[in-house]
């Protein structure tokens, strides 16, 4: 959806550089500090301190929106969980009594999942990765005065730090283990980031109300706050890689070789799996089959397969129930309708039946349907008089489109 004319777009709110300067020198492969004075405007809009007292003791959070850290570790749920009382009595439920005690002996607050949960940060996670094209999360992290959350570790995701209140001295070092994936924690390189922190850093820098910084997955750092409790933002971009293309080109020649008969055949009787001699001439035999299959992988099935795997990582913007129906209700032919944000719509016309898939699920159309929705795919947006009202109905209904 193109943003409002007096909208500023997400990215640019992060990083002191155009868009093609960052995705040239730094997108992957280098960190950049912006100062809060060559970006737009502060981060309070998202988050401040009295946002962080609503969400632990009004909001109802359970244990997996919120982790507590000291001295490196962290603490067990029920460490600050509670019962919620008479009708929500879910054990763990966050209890502020619980967290005064711990915040004030020095435990730093990670509030996760904040763009399921918080509505400034749910909009901006959204524009953010409908600019980046990858999938984006947000954590906050409250530190009390002089104490550090977490030892020197890399993520395997992006990060954009941003800082909301406080000050945090910042050290960043460069990778053990460059571009690492999801299943290759820094913990499993222990020893080797011990030894790179203890080296002179790359960064080392207090990060002030409304600065950024960018780190590409697998940079080292720890972060310590100054002098009063800093709040600061994280948003995770978890970056597709040529990775996910070979995971799904494997995927797809695996599929065409279960049709082969011949590899489906079984091994030879007495086959002995322990011995290299008499597997080759088989595995010989498989292998230029799946370079084959590789090969000739079709391109459309690949692009097809992640765009699944894409749909599948984000949700749509929120969609409310009751004014939806509201909505469908008072249908009239000049009600003006709009795509539902980041829904990833697409129109599936294969094997004889036209399908709207998006991120709200499938909605089987009439051949009457297809024109219609094909201009609203297009254009964002149109009118109960263009799409004829039972189709209206059925895409209010369908969470595909809102009012507006």
């Amino acid at each position: 959806m193109p943003l409002p004319d007096d909208a500023t777009p997400a990215l640019d709110r992060l990083v002191a550089t155009d868009p093609a300067t960052f995705a040239g020198q730094h997108w992957g492969r280098q960190a950049l500090l912006s100062r809060a004075g060559d970006l737009p405007r502060p981060f309070t809009d998202l988050l401040d301190e009295r946002s962080v007292d609503e969400l632990v003791s009004e909001r109802g959070l359970r244990a997996p929106f919120l982790r507590v850290a000291k001295s490196g570790q962290t603490l067990g749920d029920r460490a600050f969980t509670a019962p919620g009382g008479v009708g929500a009595g879910i054990a763990d439920q966050v209890s502020d009594s619980k967290l005064v005690a711990l915040f004030g002996g020095g435990a730093t607050l990670v509030l996760q999942g904040l763009h399921r949960v918080w509505p400034p940060i749910i909009d901006f996670v959204g524009a953010l990765a409908e600019e980046l094209g990858h999938p984006v999360q947000a954590n906050a992290y409250v530190t009390p005065p002089q104490n550090q959350g977490f030892d020197d570790h890399y993520d395997v995701h992006d990060v954009f730090v941003l800082q909301v209140s406080g000050a945090k001295r910042w050290r960043i070092h460069a990778p053990v283990w460059e571009s690492p994936l999801r299943d290759q924690p820094w913990t499993d390189r222990r020893a080797a980031v011990q030894r790179a922190a203890a080296e002179p850093p790359l960064i080392e820098a207090v990060l002030e109300p409304g600065d950024c910084l960018y780190l590409p997955r697998g940079f080292l750092h720890a972060a310590t706050a100054l002098g009063g409790v800093s709040t600061h933002l994280t948003l995770g971009v978890h970056t597709w890689t040529r990775l996910s293309l070979a995971e799904q080109l494997t995927a797809q020649a695996l599929r065409s070789l279960a049709g082969d008969a011949d590899l489906r055949a079984s091994l030879a009787l007495g086959t002995d799996p322990t011995r290299p001699d008499t597997l080759a001439p088989d595995v010989e035999r498989v292998r230029a089959a799946l370079l084959e299959a590789v090969r000739t992988a079709d391109l459309d099935t690949v692009v097809a397969a992640l765009a699944r795997s894409e749909r599948d990582s984000r949700r749509p913007a929120p969609v409310g129930p009751l004014r939806q129906l509201d909505t469908a209700a008072a249908l009239e032919p000049s009600t003006s309708l709009r795509l539902r944000e980041h829904l990833a719509a697409s129109l599936d016309q294969t094997g004889g039946r036209s399908v709207l898939r998006s991120r709200a699920g499938e909605l089987a159309l009439e051949e009457s349907d297809v024109a219609p929705v094909k201009t609203l795919l297009d254009e964002g947006r149109t009118r109960v008089s263009d799409l004829g009202e039972d189709l209206a109905r059925r895409l209010l209904l369908g969470a595909v489109v809102v009012a507006g």
